[in-house]
């Protein structure tokens, strides 16, 4: 047992410290630029984008926080706005889509360049998609009426966080805790997921989940090896399911494509429990945030992997087989 512990903390060290290189200096540059205004800047030339696909003049403020910050921060612009937030049920869920598919940017994209994909082509590929996918829910709204009654977001007037409406020293004080407690929260998560990891390894439910898994995998292009770690950042997040790939592609030596497949789904949709709950709570539609989703998703996925079929310049190190 102690020396699966001492593994274990040794493990969970090395990939902390490799996602809070990637993330700390990101969020510290971040919190600068909301600083000096580079987020409003944002929202500014986002506003005549918003227009064209049919969302309100401030859903640009709103999704301009939530591309450099995080949902929250966006969460917080939304309460910060509520009392004055003329929408739709149907632009209500777009925004909410919108911010699923694209969020913490900055962040997160570095992850993804650190675990072996370009920065820009999937910050690139999460940006348009958000944007076609609310334009086309947008669109169905105003052909069809479906969720064309006015939401209510009163009740969240005057509930926004204190990091984002605090300035000076103070701000920087909230700032600074909440980033300690994100960075302690990674490291006990990331402990946490190596463990579940382990227990579905050496319980065989990997290669359970891994089989029922096959007909998506098959369409997606990923082989079996990248299979566990991006069903977690499927679920978890693609901070962590970004830092186990990082963790797997040293040992087993992904081929290109299959870093790019696996991250670029992990980039389009992830977080699939916390995330989607956060939206549906703010009177999201369920079809619109995780279903359509998915599917738009699967749908991108497939073109992708068709694209790129002939970008296998190494071997993959495990083919799509059902596990025995």
């Amino acid at each position: 047992m102690q020396p699966y512990l001492m593994s274990l903390l040794v493990r969970s060290r090395r990939l902390f410290i490799t996602l809070a290189k990637v993330m700390l200096p990101i969020m510290v540059l971040v919190r600068i630029a909301d600083q000096f205004g580079v987020v409003d800047m944002a929202s500014k030339i986002l506003t005549p984008v918003m227009s064209l696909i049919g969302m309100p003049p401030e859903a640009g403020l709103i999704w301009a926080s939530c591309l450099f910050i995080n949902i929250y921060g966006a969460v917080a612009v939304i309460a910060g706005l509520a009392s004055h937030l003329d929408m739709t049920s149907a632009q209500l869920s777009a925004l909410c889509a919108m911010m699923l598919f694209a969020h913490g940017i900055p962040v997160e994209q570095a992850i993804v360049k650190k675990a072996g994909a370009s920065f820009w082509a999937t910050a690139a590929l999460r940006v348009f998609t958000a944007l076609f996918y609310a334009a086309f829910i947008t669109w169905i709204s105003r052909h069809t009426g479906y969720l064309s009654q006015p939401v209510d977001l009163s009740w969240m007037a005057g509930q926004a966080a204190d990091a984002a409406s605090q300035t000076g020293w103070t701000g920087w004080l909230v700032w600074a805790q909440s980033t300690l407690y994100s960075l302690v929260a990674s490291f006990a998560i990331i402990v946490g997921l190596l463990v579940l990891l382990d227990i579905l390894q050496k319980s065989g439910l990997t290669d359970r989940f891994t089989n029922a898994l096959l007909p998506m995998l098959r369409v997606s292009g990923l082989s079996q090896d990248a299979a566990p770690v991006t069903t977690i950042g499927i679920l978890l997040g693609l901070t962590y399911g970004g830092a186990l790939i990082i963790d797997e592609a040293r040992a087993k030596n992904f081929p290109p494509r299959t870093l790019f497949l696996s991250l670029s789904w992990l980039s389009l949709s992830h977080s699939l429990i916390e995330d989607t709950v956060i939206m549906l709570a703010l009177g999201a539609d369920i079809w619109v945030v995780l279903v359509g989703r998915i599917v738009l998703t699967l749908i991108i996925m497939t073109l992708l992997a068709w694209l790129t079929r002939r970008w296998q310049t190494a071997p993959a190190t495990a083919q799509i087989e059902p596990a025995q």
